[in-house]
């Protein structure tokens, strides 16, 4: 009994401090019993990806123009592989625009397979960076997608690239460490009126072997497209979030993507940061601007917006009613519309609010 009693004196106020009771306590071993509780995650990356890999492809672009500058002004090699994706069963490939050649090339894919197919280059989104290539074959395992709005920084995803062997891919397992909402395609430091903004950024190792390729979930879903720009010479990685790709691949398969709607302008999404920084007038919106402060620096020379009269200090709070804000970027929302669309912009100038018309 005393080996139940003694310790718990022991441990009170008033017999703690007799040496007798602080002895016997200290002598006391206390066992905690705990139960083992193993929680089972598949540690096969190549297992969690199984479905979505046979939906990975190899696209190879053969120059057809020896001698020719690519993008970089450097002579073009006489061939280039990348990763692409199978978004239909009917053959048609999603790509990041940098893995291929866009121009003077003929196409050849690879399959998961290894079955051999000649490919044509259907169109480029300039808006997204995406290509898109199509084969002629029935059948095929397309990837599923998921919707990018329901994943938040850190979940766990898996991205695939081709490895460029026979029957094999290579595969790298990482966090979605942050959702960028300013973060915009233009390759500059400041976002254009026609380009995607809003990108998904990883921890991913070795990013440059997984251009093009899909980022997937742990149930197998398409989450984004592995993409890169250079800003400052500089080259920054990242994924085009899967419901953007959705809406780009929609127009690519009803041939609309030469009737992508560009106003011409950059600017600067505003945050609560920068308005409270910068003194700003308001604390979301698109502020037209040049980081020369040369306003005509801040248009495309002839654009929509120019000729609509946008200044450079504007600041467009609406398009069409819709306000401008970090997930309704002014580019994301321009680009619901067509070529040839007409569009009313709330726009803040001098701190008075306006309306003004604009021709797509």
């Amino acid at each position: 009994m005393d080996r139940y009693v003694v310790p718990r004196l022991g441990a009170s106020q008033f017999f703690g401090k007799f040496s007798f009771f602080k002895e016997a306590a200290e002598n006391v071993t206390i066992i905690n019993k705990t139960e083992q509780v193993t929680v089972r995650e598949d540690d096969s990356v190549n297992q969690i990806a199984s479905r979505a890999s046979t939906s990975v492809v190899n696209v190879i672009s053969i120059n057809s123009a020896k001698g020719t500058l690519g993008k970089d002004r450097k002579v073009r090699p006489d061939s280039m592989s990348g990763t692409g994706i199978l978004a239909t069963s009917d053959g048609v490939i999603i790509t990041y625009r940098d893995v291929i050649f866009e121009d003077n090339a003929t196409y050849a894919v690879l399959l998961y397979n290894n079955d051999k197919y000649d490919a044509k280059l259907i169109g480029v989104d300039e808006f997204a960076n995406l290509a898109y290539l199509k084969i002629e074959a029935s059948n095929l395992p397309s990837i599923d997608f998921a919707n990018s709005d329901d994943f938040k920084p850190g979940k766990k995803l898996v991205s695939i690239g081709n490895s460029f062997s026979e029957y094999q891919n290579r595969f790298s397992a990482g966090l979605l460490s942050n959702i960028n909402k300013t973060f915009n395609l233009s390759g500059k430091t400041v976002a254009s009126s026609d380009k995607l903004e809003g990108v998904f950024e990883t921890d991913f190792d070795n990013q440059e072997n997984y251009l093009g390729g899909p980022v997937i979930s742990y149930g197998g879903e398409l989450v984004g497209i592995n993409g890169k720009i250079s800003i400052d010479n500089k080259d920054v990685y990242f994924q085009i979030p899967s419901n953007a790709i959705k809406k780009s691949l929609d127009r690519a398969l009803n041939g609309e993507l030469e009737k992508t709607p560009t106003i011409g302008a950059y600017y600067i999404s505003i945050t609560k940061e920068y308005s409270l920084s910068h003194n700003v007038k308001s604390d979301r919106g698109a502020l037209i601007f040049s980081p020369s402060g040369n306003s005509a620096l801040a248009f495309l020379d002839g654009s929509a917006a120019q000729k609509a009269g946008l200044r450079i200090g504007d600041i467009v709070l609406a398009v069409n009613g819709k306000n401008i804000d970090l997930s309704n970027p002014l580019s994301n929302l321009v680009n619901q519309y067509k070529e040839g669309d007409k569009l009313e912009l709330i726009v803040l100038r001098a701190e008075e609010e306006m309306k003004i018309e604009i021709q797509l």
